[in-house]
């Protein structure tokens, strides 16, 4: 799907406020309630936006430990050790990378204590972990869902 000028700005609108009505998407680009209707899910169709979403606020409902993780698996168990992280409720986000047989995961959980569980229960109980290094976020800078154009 070719993506021109006026689709990137109304995508970069929706970006801003996924909320935002067609009639307002309109007034700024100076299109009908229509035109941007069409736009969108034509954007919708071409697979170019893939769903609208809520963002939480991970602190306002009681997860205060945010914490990534990288997770090296033998690479027999990679594709075993991911669905199992991705199935777990306070994982956010779970990918492989590049390296040696690499994940890349981030967790939501309400504390420490959670945070300790989740190590000892959670990851460490998983065969074909050989190595875990873990980062707490101490200070959220910027944060954005998807891409930005």
């Amino acid at each position: 799907m070719k993506i021109d000028d006026i689709d990137r700005r109304i995508l970069q609108l929706l970006t801003e406020n996924g909320r935002a009505s067609y009639v307002d998407i309109g007034k700024e680009l100076n299109l009908s309630r229509v035109s941007v209707r069409e736009r969108v899910n034509q954007l919708i169709e071409g697979g170019v936006i893939e769903r609208f979403s809520v963002v939480i606020n991970s602190e306002k409902v009681g997860k205060g430990v945010s914490a990534f993780f990288e997770v090296d698996c033998e690479p027999a168990y990679l594709v075993e050790v991911a669905q199992n992280l991705a199935d777990n409720p306070s994982v956010a986000s779970c990918y492989q990378m590049t390296g040696p047989s690499t994940l890349h995961m981030h967790v939501l959980v309400d504390d420490f204590i959670a945070l300790e569980k989740f190590i000892n229960n959670e990851l460490y109980s998983l065969e074909g972990i050989t190595r875990v290094e873990s980062h707490i976020l101490l200070r959220r800078f910027k944060s954005r869902n998807g891409l930005k154009l």
